[in-house]
């Protein structure tokens, strides 16, 4: 899934859409053998709160494209439709919020090397000085 990050956001709302975020978090939270896009779909929609919900194909498309960026893992099983994915973290959050800085920093020095490595040394160097003046 491509990265979109929206500097203006906060957390993980700068690359992803609320019903993202939800269903991340119920699938980080479960301690069960993972969990169908049906179950994820519930969730999402009963977290959302009132008036906000999201359709299922939407739920399946995004939990299907972050298992082929191996943010989630899956196991196929069959049931009575025919085969079915049931869903499990293969990143915890924290993995993926490393993630989501490994991709962008490194399409960003892939295009402007000097630029984004000066760029992070500034930014390393300032948050030194205010941690020293604390």
């Amino acid at each position: 899934m491509p990265i979109v990050i929206d500097p203006a956001k906060n957390g993980l709302e700068k690359v992803l859409r609320d019903y993202q975020i939800e269903a991340l978090k119920i699938i980080w939270s479960n301690t069960g053998e993972g969990m169908t896009s049906r179950e994820v779909y519930e969730g999402v929609n009963q977290n959302l709160g009132v008036g906000k919900s999201v359709s299922r194909a939407s739920i399946i498309n995004f939990l299907n494209a972050m298992c082929d960026d191996n943010v989630l893992d899956f196991e196929e099983e069959t049931c009575k439709g025919g085969m079915r994915r049931k869903y499990a973290k293969g990143l915890d959050e924290d993995g993926f919020k490393k993630y989501i800085a490994s991709v962008v920093l490194g399409s960003l020095i892939k295009d402007f090397p000097d630029q984004t490595l000066a760029a992070i040394k500034g930014t390393l160097d300032a948050a030194s000085l205010k941690a020293l003046s604390g």
